[in-house]
């Protein structure tokens, strides 16, 4: 799959402590303001995980870096896509995403070239995939 030519709209990291990456990402980046959105929760209605359904929550802070929005995630509790990263890699820069209009040929091309770990949808209805 090939995303030349667009850029990304997020950038995220995997963090077991949102306040000491806040910290460290408000230093580097210049970072005023960040949102907290703690517990949110990922069931099995909106979100799988290596092809099971999935049942997490996390906590999410956001903030922007220019037009690029910046995204910490901190698993609370349930197996996820981020409890591997966390316990296979440590904390650290977990994905950059770009924005697709058709989300199922995205996935489709994506898939044959390996696994979709993770898929789901956001409260307020924002489709993803890894």
């Amino acid at each position: 799959m090939s995303f030349s030519g667009q850029s990304p709209v997020q950038i995220a990291w995997v963090t077991p402590r949102l306040g000491a990456t806040e910290e460290a990402l408000s230093a580097l980046l210049g970072v005023k303001t960040w949102i907290r959105l703690p517990n949110v929760h990922f069931g099995p209605e909106s979100c799988t995980y290596r092809g099971r359904p999935a049942d997490f929550v996390v906590d999410i802070a956001l903030s922007y870096a220019g037009e690029t929005q910046l995204e910490l995630i901190a698993p609370v509790s349930g197996e996820s896509i981020y409890t591997e990263f966390l316990r296979d890699c440590g904390p650290g820069l977990h994905h950059i995403c770009v924005e697709t209009d058709d989300i199922e040929a995205a996935v489709t091309e994506a898939a044959a070239g390996g696994e979709v770990v993770q898929r789901g949808t956001m409260p307020g209805g924002m489709d993803f995939a890894y």
